[in-house]
């Protein structure tokens, strides 16, 4: 009989082309793998990786039997969700992924909360972008991710993830607080022309989307520097370095020396709870999201205050 173990970390090297980053996604060591997939091939008397290079490659063996394991690894866990479903009781591991925002402004209370009511529940949390949240979560290595969705800029989802909507975040403009448009009740994303702007990294969601949205108001975005921590941000918006348009989630105390000021229109972006359709009847994955949604409750009901 073939160990799920061995397939799985077959499949993982098939997936992520390589033994080292087969290794860091299962979170094991190299050899680790190594000695799997060595096992495996004893098991099925097949010769299933071969030198090329300084690395290896999988043979046509390994390839046919790598696209069984996606099946097999599948069924299990749909079986395994369909048991959960029958004992209807939050017990077990669930993997988690949030980006950085999410995890400052949303997963403390989120976690909190299921680890009062579900106290059988152990819940291992990843910082991760969206992008990588999305890959992780189709691929099985996350049971739920959480990403975020731009209203003007939307990310597709792969076919077989749910999503639930949990909350429509706010993002403002934060000038210097001797700025002109510091004070202002509203401003137009037109008046901001000729604006230094701070950015998160090229390649990221937040980078993307803001040269999308400037150059959609045209406006040609001049990026004088680039931070991914909105703290950063801020510390060089109140330098004098330029402005920046910062989400209000997860959005820390803010330093001296800046103005928050409400963009027309407003600019939003959608955080959603994300998981695998064949996975839906956990009663871990129900539990998550409820406490997902009653953290993201919590945010929307202190903005309002506020």
């Amino acid at each position: 009989m073939l160990d799920l173990n061995r397939l799985k970390a077959l499949h993982a090297v098939h997936v992520y082309g390589s033994v080292g980053a087969a290794a860091d996604a299962l979170m094991v060591t190299p050899s680790a793998v190594s000695q799997q997939i060595a096992k495996l091939e004893r098991e099925t008397g097949a010769r299933l990786m071969e030198r090329n290079g300084r690395g290896v490659r999988l043979t046509d063996a390994a390839g046919l039997l790598a696209e069984h394991a996606e099946r097999i690894l599948a069924l299990v866990e749909t079986a395994e969700a369909d048991f959960e479903a029958l004992r209807g009781e939050v017990v077990g591991r669930l993997n988690m992924g949030a980006f950085p925002t999410a995890v400052r402004g949303l997963m403390p209370a989120a976690l909190t909360g299921m680890r009062r009511r579900h106290p059988d529940l152990h819940v291992l949390l990843h910082e991760r972008e969206p992008e990588r949240v999305v890959r992780e979560v189709a691929r099985g290595e996350l049971d739920l991710g959480v990403v975020q969705d731009w209203m003007n800029r939307p990310m597709a989802l792969p076919d077989g993830l749910s999503k639930a909507t949990l909350l429509d975040d706010i993002a403002d403009v934060v000038v210097p607080a001797d700025h002109p448009l510091a004070g202002r009740k509203e401003v137009e994303l037109s008046s901001l022309s000729g604006e230094q702007w701070i950015s998160s990294s090229p390649g990221t969601v937040c980078h993307d989307w803001l040269v999308f949205t400037l150059r959609s108001a045209d406006l040609e975005p001049e990026i004088s520097c680039m931070a991914d921590e909105y703290p950063t941000q801020m510390a060089l918006v109140a330098a004098g370095i330029g402005c920046a348009i910062i989400p209000r989630l997860g959005r820390d105390l803010l330093p001296e020396g800046v103005s928050v000021v409400p963009l027309r229109p407003r600019q939003t972006r959608r955080i959603s709870a994300i998981w695998r359709t064949d996975a839906a009847r956990r009663p871990a994955i129900r539990a998550a999201v409820e406490a997902l949604s009653e953290a993201s409750r919590t945010q929307e009901n202190s903005w309002a205050v506020s």
